[in-house]
């Protein structure tokens, strides 16, 4: 098992890194180079600013059984289909059951405003103290205990 983390502008890396060392799991980090990141733990990888190379990066790391992180739900997608666990940075997992509402209402809000502007949400969700605890206190440690179990 591996961590993968879509790192640029995440603000989770180092809850991640943290549960990743306590349960002695690798992590990588990946970033565009428009994004400088340093690590004492992951590894971190960087890549060339295109559109999407970061995402098409990591997804070609994964593998069955991996965790990625990323608030992409595209990435999420093709994580999934690949047989990854895949986490959102606010603690939610993206699942089979839940990830093609996820891909249409994203796709819906563009759809309906314009392909040349972005959708207005007049109150964005900011990462919270809940979505921290959550993350810590429940999502990353059953990811971990489920990843263990399904590969013993």
């Amino acid at each position: 098992m591996h961590i993968y983390v879509d790192a640029d502008a995440c603000p989770v890396v180092g809850i991640v890194e943290s549960l990743a060392e306590k349960y002695n799991i690798p992590v990588t980090l990946l970033c565009d180079t428009n994004h400088i990141i340093h690590s004492y733990y992951s590894e971190v990888i960087t890549v060339g600013a295109g559109a999407d190379a970061v995402d098409y990066k990591l997804i070609n790391m994964c593998h069955k059984g991996d965790i990625v992180v990323s608030q992409d739900y595209g990435v999420a997608a093709m994580a999934l289909v690949k047989g990854a666990y895949a986490i959102h940075q606010s603690g939610t997992w993206y699942t089979d059951e839940n990830i093609d509402r996820m891909l249409r209402d994203a796709h819906g809000q563009v759809g309906a405003v314009g392909s040349h502007q972005r959708p207005h949400d007049p109150a964005p969700h900011r990462f919270s103290a809940t979505d921290r605890a959550t993350l810590v206190l429940v999502t990353m440690p059953a990811m971990v205990s489920s990843s263990f179990s399904t590969t013993t």
